[in-house]
């Protein structure tokens, strides 16, 4: 049997996906949530079949991974494709979580009534189709989807093609039980194709798809940024920053700049640049870049003034501070680097995010009021912190339940991307028949001037 060539495989798709719009955003609350739950339940009733298959992709990215001699690379490797039983109990609590979410869909974010009695209003109603590009391994599947549904978005979902055999039985039970619960078929589409022109095709899809949401590293989100003709909907790149101000808590500053870099050091809003006020740079840099080099192994590239204050060469031998280049002041690391910067002040720290900004996230460590209510206002990030670790950007921390990313970008939604912002509005108006009534034409200064002339 031929296979169908790749742009035909995906504009099928597209078509597909395009045409279960309209009886998603019709279906009820209730039956989105029951599907939810049977998806959940799914999961878990099927736990050794998944686990099977993905014994299966881990087998074969071993393989694929012989001959690399860094054991770091191929863990990494295998953790992302791995799922386990604990995993899957993950995923299923995930997808009842947002069931027990308030709908969006139908919500009336403002009402008015105009002088001639007619009564307008802004309904929130769902995107549409939505495009959506992982390589962040099967485990992080469930959680777009399900955010798609409750919003009323159909998905189209390309995972990777390291974990294909995971991707397609967990796209088919949750397919299958969503469609059972009510769902219209076509609203939770997997690619189920490994070829790495999939991901092209599905970003040329403008005429089906309405958005694209890339979820994983920095080539994935670069090609995605390139290629698409889509708009893309979260868009997470910019540098982390943390300021420490001459009126700060050292232990305090110290345990949010270990907890920024090094909780999970290759996600988007792990702190990248650390800035510090000149009048407590001695007390705090050494010590803690003592800790970051021995304790946690983090590379440090620093400025001038940072290498003479350090001038150590780590505990366990690994290597002292590295001399900053200008690319580094602008580099989102996603790895265990951090760039550590001595300041004049407040300006100066302000000065440097904005010329290396938009940021993604950026923290103050301070006990001044007026200082930290400055910079709130004059940072240009998604999300600006008091006092608090830069990984604390996050819809389920904010308490706005599961997000499907950060978004850095400055058109319709910035910070946590959650069940709000995977809607649009539109008006609805209510009138008892109202018509327009011509404007009067309008005078021209010329036309003013011969009405005031005597006759």
């Amino acid at each position: 049997m031929v296979e169908v060539p790749v742009k035909i495989y995906m504009t099928n798709l597209a078509k597909k996906a395009r045409e279960a719009v309209r009886p998603l955003a019709l279906l009820s609350s209730a039956i989105k949530n029951a599907a939810l739950q049977a998806m959940a339940d799914r999961l878990l009733a099927d736990e050794e079949q998944i686990l099977e298959a993905n014994r299966l992709d881990v087998e074969a990215v071993g393989k694929n991974l012989e001959g690399e001699t860094n054991k770091d690379t191929i863990r990494s490797a295998v953790e992302r494709v791995r799922l386990t039983s604990d995993a899957l109990r993950e995923m299923a609590g995930g997808l009842r979580q947002i069931a027990q979410l308030p709908d969006p869909v139908g919500e009336v974010t403002g009402m008015w009534r105009r002088p001639n009695g007619m009564q307008v209003s802004r309904v929130r109603v769902p995107i549409g189709v939505i495009g959506i590009v992982s390589d962040m391994g099967p485990k992080i599947t469930t959680e777009p989807v399900a955010l798609c549904l409750k919003s009323g978005n159909v998905c189209v979902v390309r995972g990777g093609g390291e974990w294909i055999r995971s991707s397609t039985i967990v796209a088919t039970l949750l397919r299958e039980s969503a469609e059972r619960a009510g769902v219209p078929s076509g609203a939770i589409i997997f690619v189920e194709r490994p070829e790495r022109e999939t991901v092209l095709e599905l970003l040329r899809q403008n005429k089906y798809l309405d958005a694209v949401i890339p979820r994983g590293g920095a080539g994935l989100r670069k090609t995605v940024m390139e290629q698409s003709r889509l708009p893309i909907l979260c868009h997470d790149v910019g540098v982390c920053h943390i300021y420490i101000d001459a009126d700060a808590d050292l232990p305090l500053a110290q345990n949010i700049v270990v907890n920024s870099k090094v909780q999970q050091p290759s996600v988007t809003n792990a702190v990248d640049t650390l800035l510090v006020h000149q009048s407590i740079a001695r007390a705090l840099i050494p010590a803690l870049i003592r800790r970051l080099l021995d304790e946690f192994k983090v590379e440090v590239h620093g400025c001038p003034k940072t290498i003479a204050l350090t001038g150590i060469q780590s505990l366990s031998g690994y290597k002292s501070v590295m001399e900053a280049k200008e690319d580094d002041w602008g580099q989102q690391f996603l790895s265990p680097t951090l760039a550590v910067k001595v300041v004049k002040d407040l300006d100066e720290a302000l000065d440097h995010i904005a010329r290396y900004g938009p940021s993604h996230t950026d923290t103050i460590v301070t006990r001044d009021y007026a200082t930290a209510m400055r910079f709130t206002r004059e940072v240009d990030a998604s999300a600006v912190m008091v006092n608090a670790s830069t990984r604390l950007h996050d819809g389920g921390e904010f308490g706005l339940g599961g997000e499907i990313g950060i978004s850095t970008a400055r058109v319709h939604a910035r910070g946590p991307v959650t069940l709000e912002q995977l809607t649009c509005q539109k008006y609805v108006v209510l009138g008892t028949g109202q018509l327009r009534q011509p404007h009067p034409v309008p005078v021209t200064y010329e036309d003013a001037i011969m009405l005031k002339r005597p006759s």
